[in-house]
């Protein structure tokens, strides 16, 4: 029997619908993993909606919930998974946690999606605080192993534009040495040879061979796009990166076509479903575009592989 794998996951949590923790729980669950969640923020319901409620918290409170599993020494992990965070102090607050965890254990992996904004029509916008951009280049990059960038937060990160293939490489390598062994652009812009219904995902992992040398493995995934605004398709993303490059440690090829392959079967029920609640050509609304995610399952087990990595 494989040893049992704890992940510390420390993200958002809403009560209705699937993003942050509530996104990543159920599919990790599912892949083997133990799963010990930690709120970020808790809302009614995501964002994405007219209107919602709840509360952010802060590092004191984070620190106390921390305390408790020290207190009882169960603070043992194999994994810490971040996502949306809002406060400054709360993400230098998480920082302190993992670098105390990877002095406990020097094998933990700290995957980090750097969740601070995206591209709408071409422009970017950040929708955290800007003081956050600091923080995750300063302190949270640099001890993180696997991050989970899309196209525009890699570019505030590195400080440089990606209008290119080989500009994104570049990037990816500046990612590299501020700490991260593994750069995954989950989505970009640029444009794709099978036309504008295919959407870019670029993936880097530097491996260290046994006499020091270091091999680059370099990968481009083209996924055809959903006409639709999902929300927690991040999140799952990199629960999903996690559960699959544990599963495949030195092969981000596979790892990420297990990633995106069962993104897309996701992505084409939820969508599916959606229309038939909308019924009568209306658009979905996002109460109806919630990720069928429990429906799934077996697909998040063992998914069909629909989009193949090239290996650049």
């Amino acid at each position: 029997m494989e040893a049992e794998c704890r992940v510390l996951s420390i993200q958002s949590h809403v009560v209705r619908g699937y993003v942050g923790n509530r996104a990543a729980t159920f599919p990790l669950q599912v892949l083997g993993f133990e799963i010990d969640a930690l709120n970020s923020v808790q809302f009614s319901n995501h964002t994405g909606y007219a209107h919602w409620k709840g509360q952010v918290l802060n590092s004191d409170e984070l620190h106390e919930l921390y305390e408790g599993l020290k207190l009882n020494n169960v603070n043992k992990y194999d994994y810490v998974l971040t996502g949306y965070t809002r406060d400054k102090s709360f993400l230098a607050s998480v920082v302190d946690i993992v670098r105390e965890l990877k002095q406990q254990n020097s094998k933990l992996v700290y995957v980090c999606d750097p969740v601070m904004g995206d591209k709408w029509n071409g422009e970017g916008s950040m929708y955290v605080p800007e003081d956050l951009l600091p923080v995750y280049k300063e302190k949270v990059v640099p001890v993180a192993d696997i991050i989970t960038p899309n196209q525009f937060e890699a570019e505030l990160l590195s400080g440089r534009k990606i209008h290119s293939e080989e500009e994104a490489l570049v990037v990816m390598d500046v990612l590299h040495a501020m700490g991260p062994d593994t750069v995954v652009i989950t989505s970009s812009d640029l444009p794709s040879s099978r036309g504008s219904d295919y959407l870019i995902a670029l993936g880097s992992q530097r491996t260290r061979n046994p006499d020091g040398s270091v091999v680059t493995e370099r990968i481009r995934m083209e996924m055809h796009k959903v006409d639709a605004v999902f929300v927690g398709t991040g999140d799952l993303f990199a629960a999903m990166l996690l559960a699959w490059t544990h599963k495949h440690p030195n092969n981000l090829k596979v790892a990420c076509e297990k990633t995106v392959s069962a993104m897309h079967h996701v992505l084409q029920r939820t969508i599916k479903c959606a229309k038939a609640q909308a019924a009568g050509g209306l658009k979905p609304r996002p109460a109806q575009l919630e990720l069928r995610i429990v429906q799934s399952k077996k697909d998040i087990e063992n998914p069909e592989i629909v989009v193949q990595a090239t290996v650049l």
